[in-house]
């Protein structure tokens, strides 16, 4: 009996507060969307980073004709330097490191360039003689790449060691912008989403505070009373998260796994998916529902005490 009683005054405050609570539910959606694309954000960034920087390479570029570098004061790169440098790599101080390597000539660069530019003006204006020979070297483990820079830097023959790790560094500290960006704006829609709540019950006890004078004159205890604003706040931070955990599904199957998949090949193999959507979803539900909670407890608990 008390429980049916419970609930009937939590749909009458639902009822006679609907505005407010659609409110709830909307400002619970946004912020929980905003949580949920951050947190897959960073997974894809995580899986990302494991994707490229196991595939990320070092390239001992040698020195061409024309360059400035001090160790290419002699002039471009002789066989004998070529071949030098290729014994280095087999060293056996360095090839417990490295996994596999291999050279680009100028003509097998010229022919990467022009499949690289097909269609582009530029490719036009290219010849083999103005591309660098290249080694290009795997590692086992990406993070020894300094290892590698060392042991080549200064020989004569070598222009320049290039971890292409650097280039990566530079984009995945832009996905992280924009990931913490997401964080900080869902934040601030969930304290939104707290205080709305909280002002939600607050009314919602004063609309009833004729019933609420009431069932204190009959001996109610507080949690009896408190419970059905709680649960009010509760089921609407619910149907929020609910609606928000749609939307990070949504946007994982049709434009992650559909759109991205279809117009970025590269990236095929490592985005994330509606598995890792739906691992995220009672994150957003949890989460919602305890701020909700809490948010409520202490709004009806300042009401009943003033």
């Amino acid at each position: 009996m008390r429980v049916s009683l419970i609930w009937s005054e939590v749909f009458t405050g639902l009822r006679r507060n609907l505005s407010m609570v659609v409110s709830v539910i909307l400002v619970t959606f946004i912020s929980l969307t905003f949580v949920g694309a951050a947190a897959l954000m960073q997974m894809q960034i995580t899986q990302m980073k494991g994707y490229w920087y196991d595939r990320a390479q070092v390239a001992i570029y040698l020195c061409p004709d024309n360059s400035l570098a001090a160790s290419c004061a002699a002039g471009g790169a002789t066989d004998d330097q070529r071949e030098a440098v290729e014994n280095t790599l087999k060293s056996a101080a360095l090839s417990p490191l490295i996994d596999k390597y291999y050279f680009e000539s100028k003509d097998d660069a010229f022919t990467r360039f022009q499949e690289k530019f097909a269609g582009n003006e530029i490719a036009q204006f290219v010849t083999p003689d103005q591309l660098q020979e290249t080694f290009w070297v795997n590692l086992k483990n990406p993070a020894q790449s300094d290892v590698i820079g060392e042991a080549f830097s200064s020989v004569p023959g070598v222009e320049e060691v290039t971890d292409q790790r650097k280039y990566l560094d530079v984009i995945f500290n832009i996905l992280n912008v924009a990931s913490y960006t997401a964080i900080g704006i869902a934040g601030l829609m969930l304290v939104a989403a707290v205080l709305l709540i909280a002002t939600t019950i607050r009314l919602s006890a004063y609309s009833r505070r004729r019933e609420i004078t009431i069932m204190r004159l009959v001996g109610a205890s507080n949690r009896f009373i408190q419970t059905p604003f709680i649960l009010e706040g509760v089921f609407s931070a619910f149907i929020g998260s609910l609606l928000a955990g749609g939307a990070v599904v949504g946007i994982v199957h049709f434009f992650v796994q559909g759109y991205l998949r279809d117009n970025v090949p590269a990236a095929m193999s490592n985005l994330v998916g509606v598995g890792d959507a739906l691992l995220v979803v009672p994150v957003l539900i949890l989460i919602g529902m305890i701020l909700a909670a809490l948010s409520a407890n202490f709004a009806i608990r300042r009401y009943l005490k003033a």
